[in-house]
């Protein structure tokens, strides 16, 4: 079992198709196709199963990953701690940060200033992704630290309590509905809701909130369409096929145009807790210590 092929089995279980994974590995689709081969041979059992275009784990692969998960970010952190060990003193560290793009706010922009001026010999990666993508990348070791919605139920992943985002009734700008804010969600009777669909193992996932909220406010059996993406949540809300409960930083730039308006709702009590995620035993930098720190010295405890 080769380093190579941990890196081909890890990309595709990831990606769920050997293009997809030929592409993040920069190598071709036959390359990867080979690796995999002589992965099954050598353990004898088959790790996917082809389904048309995609593949998924067989029993065997899905008892693989983790373990190939671990060894692959094993390696990425001795590489990091050599790196940091041979460039000590005077030299360049990097910060490998993955976070949720709609995280990339003031808040973010001013930590990091403080960050580079206390640390001017550290580079900074910055990723955005999803939260299920951001907590993947800190555990396959691609990135130290990563920021996102709701604690990882992981019990690998370390989740770091940062402070809470406000959520708010997102409607068309030409919605009925013209009050800034309400006592409740009556006001949205017969509405449909457009939510994220639910993480299997994350119970408390933003998927999970519109389940648990409407009901509580009266509005049981409201029809709710599951859509994985933010930005295709806000179109969809601007051409008038629902409304959102959305988080106020995904919104700033459509709500100062006009092409969207928000709805404050006193009894919602819903709001999204942003979370610092790292690896309970991976290598922990002094660029990632550090940045931690003042993330937290420049986030209040409610997010606006």
């Amino acid at each position: 079992m080769t380093v190579e092929e941990i890196e081909a089995f890890t990309a595709i279980a990831e990606l769920g198709g050997f293009t997809d994974a030929s592409r993040k590995l920069n190598r071709s689709q036959p390359a990867i196709s080979r690796r995999i081969r002589e992965l099954e041979q050598s353990l004898g059992a088959a790790l996917f199963e082809r389904t048309g275009r995609s593949v998924v784990l067989t029993d065997a692969g899905r008892a693989l990953l983790p373990y190939a998960e671990a060894a692959l970010a094993a390696i990425r952190d001795g590489e990091r701690a050599v790196r940091e060990a041979a460039e000590r003193p005077g030299g360049s560290e990097t910060l490998s940060l993955a976070i949720v793009g709609t995280l990339a706010d003031s808040h973010l922009v001013e930590a990091l200033r403080t960050f580079e001026s206390r640390f001017p010999e550290s580079s900074v990666e910055l990723r955005t992704a999803t939260s299920r993508e951001v907590s993947a990348l800190v555990r396959g070791g691609e990135a130290t630290l990563g920021l996102r919605y709701f604690p990882d139920a992981d019990p690998k992943l370390e989740s770091i309590p940062l402070g809470v985002e406000k959520l708010l009734v997102v409607v068309p700008a030409a919605h009925p509905v013209t009050a800034r804010r309400l006592p409740g969600l009556r006001a949205f009777e017969g509405e449909r809701w457009l939510g994220f669909p639910p993480e299997r193992g994350q119970p408390d996932s933003f998927g999970h909130l519109l389940d648990r909220r409407l009901p509580a406010m009266g509005l049981a059996g409201a029809p709710i369409t599951r859509v994985d993406s933010l930005t295709a949540q806000k179109r969809l809300v601007q051409a008038g096929l629902g409304v959102a409960l959305m988080p106020v930083s995904s919104v700033r730039e459509e709500l100062r145009i006009g092409s969207l308006r928000a709805v404050e709702v006193d009894d919602l009590d819903a709001a999204l807790p942003v979370v610092a995620v790292r690896r309970r035993r991976g290598h922990w930098s002094r660029p990632a210590a550090a940045f931690l720190e003042v993330l937290r010295d420049h986030t209040p405890g409610v997010l606006d």
